[in-house]
Formats: structure tokens, sequence, C-alpha cells
């Protein structure tokens, strides 16, 4: 019996949360940063935005010849709150500010998730979505957390993995869509290309 050789896997996003999250499920992806402009794009709601925006990156990387013969997974997240998208914060000030709206609140993260097989060129896509009950923290604890740094870093000011976790006081939905990425949603795409999540564990 002739085994198939494990196809290549890249990601397309510098979230060391999201690789991680891959690794933990068995995965090994190579990451190649796609340095899309997200400023620059734009879509009438929150969840068609996190769709743009991974679509985005991964066709950029797409095209890289570093990437020739893999499948490729392009991510974004962005929180919807009030009908807006957050993704991360400018600065401190627009994380503090972040912070005191959301407590006491839910919002809906969006991520955008796009898989392509750059063999076939086939792709498949969507988004997934899952509700964040925020918490109460004190304006001392909205403070240090955003001195920490990590607020700007992540989409909508939060994770679930971080500092940010005993802020959060539930979410409905997958956790793993939170940190960055829907494994469920991934396997689903995958199938849709016609390849089995497990023939690329390692």
């Amino acid at each position: 019996m002739t085994l198939t050789p494990r196809r290549r896997l890249v990601l397309a996003s510098a979230s060391p949360a999201r690789l991680n999250l891959l690794k933990q499920a068995g995965l090994d992806p190579h990451v190649i940063v796609s340095g899309v402009d997200e400023d620059a794009l734009s879509a009438p709601t929150p969840a068609e935005l996190a769709l743009v925006l991974a679509e985005a990156k991964a066709d950029a990387v797409a095209t890289r010849e570093e990437a020739a013969g893999s499948l490729l997974i392009g991510c974004d997240s962005v929180l919807e709150l009030d009908g807006r998208a957050l993704g991360k914060p400018a600065d401190a000030e627009e994380a503090t500010a972040r912070w005191k709206e959301m407590r006491g609140r839910a919002g809906v993260l969006q991520t955008g998730h796009c898989v392509i097989d750059t063999v076939t060129g086939r792709r498949a896509s969507a988004t997934a979505s899952t509700t964040v009950r925020f918490g109460e923290p004190s304006d001392d604890e909205v403070a240090a957390y955003v001195a920490s740094g990590e607020p700007l870093h992540v989409a909508g000011a939060f994770t679930l993995d971080g500092r940010s976790a005993p802020f959060v006081d539930g979410i409905d939905g997958d956790p793993g869509n939170v940190i960055g990425l829907s494994l469920p949603l991934l396997r689903r795409l995958l199938a849709e290309l016609g390849i089995e999540i497990t023939d690329l564990w390692v």
C-alpha cells in the first residue's frame, strides 16, 4: 500500500493564539504573515468584514512561491458590538474606553475563515460567531489590564486565553472561535475541499 504524503499546511496569520490552537489539535502549520492592511478593507456587516479580511489574508499569501502546494488557512476576527466591528484598539486610551463600554454587556466575536488548496485553486470560506458575555471589571482592573499591553494586540481588546479571561463571565458557542480560530468550522471547510482533518495530523 502506498501512503499519501501529508499536505503542507500554511497559516496566513501572525496570531500565536491561532498557531497554538492548531498545534493543540495535532496540526503543525508553517506561518506566513500576509501583511494585509486591515484598515483599508470594509464590508456592510461585522460578520462580512471578518470574512473579507480572512479571504484577503489567504489570497495575499496564496500567490507567494513559499506557499505553493500547500493548504492555506486565513483567519481574522472582529468583535461585533451594537452593530459595529471592533478590531484591535489603536492605543491604550481606546482600549480603556472599549472596556468601559463592553463591561456588563454581551458582544459577538466574528471570525472569518478561508481555506485555499493552492494545488487545485479550490477554496471554502465561512464566518463563525460566538456570543461573549463580559463581566464588570472595576476601573482599576481595567487600567491594570490595559497597562499589561495585551488588549492592544487582540481583536475586541480581550482574549479568552490571557489576562482578560477573569473578566469574561461566559460565552455561547465555540471558545476556540473567540481565541481566533474555530476548529469545528475548519474541519467542515476542509471537508468541502475533500480533505479530512485527521489526514493532516502530525
